[in-house]
């Protein structure tokens, strides 16, 4: 199957969204099929207002209407609500094109947290990005409920995955300080709440890895901890390694890739019992959800590596990947727009999450492509 994916977040950035489209597209490609991806790097950008390293394309409306029909698509997928996936819903929806999207990232408690801007309102936009979408795609069953709890009820899960080949049980020891080392990867955002992991009383020291907005300032508050740039997946998988316990300070995230990073390592996980914990947690012994993060910093030392490697070992990309697969939309043959298929209600099967939480998605070969391994 020939499959085109639009999204607004691609390279340079480095973030979950980025990995996650690059690791499907990996193992799509792996199974067979082409895909094709219209980016940001196609387009004269602009920085966006407070994250300068997110590019906005713009006018893109009439080179993606041409990409798209020139690659001629058997499946479209719109990664984004950015410029690129805005072009590619009109001219879909003029074409009468079956397409889904994807909800990554918790963008209206982002906006609120920044900003102030009422959820109510951000989540209208959502509805209405999504609505024409013949299936949403979103990583949790919490944000599923999230969605539908906004009217967003076309929403499927599509999990994530991590590469147990890159991230392995090793000792490398590449942070030279104190132990216990306690370690926070990401985006230095005020949304990711990292304050929150540096100003915890803990014994040993504490590692920053990534960059953002709101660094420079937590450098300049918090210097007695210590700050790496954004590293490639080999580098930082020696980084997860030599630490002790990885936090996790974010309230707002839909799932947290690197959650499953730091797990595939050995490391187990500190964080508060929010969305993104919960569902790639659940009840496992490999980390500890606590209101109060120092408790759970605590807690997780006594947690050994072989128990946090082994229930990374559940979710794997290719899993991931067919489920993404069995979600797509594909064109009726020489027929643009009259899918009948694809506009026929979802089967309601269930499968099972690591979280324990039972889902239905949108065909009976999504429960194939659950993360259990």
């Amino acid at each position: 199957m020939k499959i085109l994916i639009v999204t607004d977040a691609w390279e340079p950035q480095v973030n979950g969204v980025v990995r996650t489209l690059k690791s499907t597209r990996r193992e799509l490609e792996a199974m067979g099929h082409t895909v094709d991806m219209i980016t940001p790097l196609e387009f004269r950008t602009v920085p966006c207002p407070t994250y300068p390293e997110i590019r906005l394309s713009l006018f893109p409306a009439a080179r993606v209407q041409r990409r798209i029909e020139a690659f001629a698509p058997d499946a479209l997928h719109i990664a984004t609500e950015g410029p690129l996936g805005l072009a590619a819903r009109r001219h879909a929806i003029r074409r009468r094109l079956p397409f889904t999207t994807a909800y990554h990232t918790r963008f209206p408690e982002y906006v609120q947290a920044r900003f102030g801007i009422p959820l109510a309102w951000t989540y209208r936009f959502l509805h209405w990005f999504h609505g024409p979408a013949r299936a949403v795609m979103a990583p949790t069953p919490v944000v599923l409920d999230d969605l539908r709890h906004y009217g967003i009820t076309n929403a499927v899960l599509w999990t994530r995955g991590v590469d147990l080949d890159v991230f392995t049980l090793q000792r490398p020891n590449v942070l030279n300080t104190a132990h216990p080392i306690f370690l926070y990867v990401g985006r230095v955002a005020v949304e990711k709440n990292v304050e929150a992991f540096l100003a915890l009383d803990l014994p040993g020291s504490k590692w920053v890895v990534g960059d953002g907005p709101a660094l420079p300032a937590l450098r300049a508050r918090y210097p007695g901890a210590n700050y790496l740039g954004v590293l490639s997946q080999p580098e930082l998988a020696r980084v997860y390694a030599s630490a002790d316990v990885f936090v996790f300070p974010s309230r707002t995230d839909t799932f947290g890739l690197v959650l499953l990073e730091a797990l595939a390592s050995g490391l187990p996980v500190a964080a508060y019992p929010v969305t993104g914990p919960i569902d790639v947690l659940g009840d496992s012994p490999a980390g500890v959800m606590h209101e109060d993060l120092r408790e759970a910093c605590l807690e997780a030392l006594r947690i050994d590596r072989a128990t946090a490697r082994a229930h990374a070992e559940r979710f794997s990309w290719r899993a991931a990947s067919e489920q993404f697969l069995a979600h797509l939309r594909p064109f009726a043959a020489g027929k643009p727009g009259r899918d009948s298929a694809a506009a026929q209600p979802a089967p309601q099967n269930h499968v099972q999450t690591p979280s324990g939480t039972a889902v239905r998605p949108a065909s009976a070969e999504a429960a194939a492509g659950s993360p259990e391994r």
